[in-house]
């Protein structure tokens, strides 16, 4: 089932309505949806898809030629003899009308055939004045499209007329693919499977939130459970390693000397682990926000899924493989609302990009962070969630709360005396909070006159 990627979808088509030859490349990880993507943009266009495959450049060839004299209603036997005939063909197709030809994992087709990307060139450089030709050129490598296809080194450098890297969907997007789970099991999903489109296709709104875990994701037989480990293969030759890095960041090593010790790799080694990983968009690392020391770098698990995973299979596995899902189930739901803290914070910035996009908000911030550091009045360490700064040395102060209490007066009163700590002239506030606000803190909140507070339920009003 196809939704969302409205955006993605308009841009291409936008592209294509210019005419003449196009060159779009799209990218992004794995199950993310970009074939998905390219399918629903050809479905009403004379079109070429084809996907390239771990294979030899013989068996590629063939596929191509296939699925090229396919779509001209010939034989579909193989008559190409080389890559340049085959793509030389469509070049010509391209002259008498319009014409799509997308290639699907793109990377398996350079692999095979390392000089393909040389023979594109000469193509598009030979016809593009008179083609009208839209050529994707589509990869689940990321590494690989930004630099063999989009970077400098690239023959086809400078010939791409547009890029699309594909990302999940965020939360106010993932949602709409579902009807029935209440608003709350809608953002535990979230944080559990996060905004891959293929992940999310695996839950089914007609049961609890309970009912998922156990039949989606805890059943040592079902696609969830193998997921993790089975993307890391993929994508990596040597996985034991990076497998351990992951879990040393889930067990609550932040710093690349804690993830070394806890790994037993040397800090080189890890740092190129750990490249890797947020490469592949599996891990992402943070500084407090308006500071760029790399003595105050920390790493987190980025991806929801693999985040869920190392957090609770790992430590309950055995349990799982002995058929004592419920009972690890209850264990889970019982850890939930600490584990969605940090993922409230995560939806909570996509609110703000949302209305900053709209100018809904006091002032257009232009980045947004998390800051942490020591208060030399308590003598401790303090923290905010969210902090936002704009022109005129404007700043955005935001806390987030997924509690099933209603915040209090006290949590803004904190909010304010941390914000002390970073020096502006303009200070705004947001509390989120899950579970609405007491009369104590909206009266006070009035009564500063610049203190916005947003509740779970309006975020979804105001998100959509």
């Amino acid at each position: 089932m196809f939704f969302g990627r409205k955006e993605e979808l308009s841009k291409l088509e936008k592209l294509r309505q210019g005419g003449g030859f196009q060159l779009p490349v799209i990218y992004g990880r794995r199950r993310v949806g970009k074939t998905a993507l390219i399918r629903r943009f050809i479905q009403d266009k004379e079109a070429i898809f084809f996907t390239a495959i771990e294979s030899s450049e013989q068996q590629n060839l063939e596929n191509l030629s296939r699925a090229i004299l396919a779509t001209s209603g010939g034989d579909t036997s193989p008559v190409f003899r080389h890559f340049q005939d085959a793509f030389e063909h469509v070049f010509r197709l391209s002259l008498e009308k319009p014409l799509v030809l997308a290639i699907d994992e793109y990377p398996y087709l350079a692999k095979a055939c390392p000089a393909v990307s040389s023979i594109l060139q000469k193509l598009i450089d030979e016809y593009k004045e008179q083609s009208q030709l839209f050529l994707i050129l589509c990869g689940s490598s990321m590494s690989f499209m930004e630099e063999q296809v989009l970077g400098y080194q690239s023959p086809l450098y400078g010939r791409r007329t547009a890029q699309l890297k594909i990302l999940p969907f965020d939360f106010f997007e993932a949602r709409e693919y579902f009807r029935h789970f209440s608003a709350q099991d809608m953002a535990a999903v979230y944080g559990i499977v996060g905004g891959t489109p293929q992940y999310l296709l695996q839950m089914d709104d007609r049961l609890s939130l309970g009912e998922n875990l156990k039949a989606r994701l805890l059943d040592p037989a079902c696609y969830l459970f193998e997921e993790p480990g089975n993307l890391l293969k993929q994508e990596i030759r040597e996985a034991s390693s990076y497998n351990a890095v992951i879990s040393a960041i889930a067990a609550g090593a932040s710093r690349l000397s804690e993830i070394a010790d806890k790994t037993g790799l040397e800090s080189s080694g890890c740092s190129a682990h750990l490249n890797k990983l947020m490469a592949l968009g599996l891990v992402r690392k943070e500084a407090p926000f308006g500071q760029h020391s790399t003595r105050k770098t920390i790493y987190a698990v980025a991806d929801p899924l693999f985040r869920f995973w190392y957090r609770f299979i790992p430590k309950y596995v055995s349990l799982l493989q002995n058929g004592m899902i419920d009972a690890v189930c209850a264990r889970i739901m019982a850890q939930l609302p600490q584990y969605m803290g940090p993922v409230f914070e995560d939806i909570c910035k996509q609110w703000l990009w949302r209305q900053n996009r709209r100018g809904a908000l006091p002032f257009l911030f232009t980045s947004l962070g998390r800051w942490w550091g020591s208060d030399p009045r308590t003598k401790s360490e303090a923290e905010i969630d969210i902090v936002g700064t704009g022109e005129e040395d404007q700043t955005l102060f935001c806390e987030c709360k997924w509690t099933q209490e209603p915040i209090g007066s006290g949590t803004l009163s904190t909010l304010v005396a941390r914000s002390e700590l970073i020096q502006s002239s303009k200070r705004h506030y947001i509390l989120f909070a899950r579970s609405g606000f007491t009369e104590g803190c909206r009266n006070t909140a009035e009564q500063m006159g610049t203190v916005r507070l947003v509740d779970f339920a309006s975020m979804l009003e105001m998100g959509c």
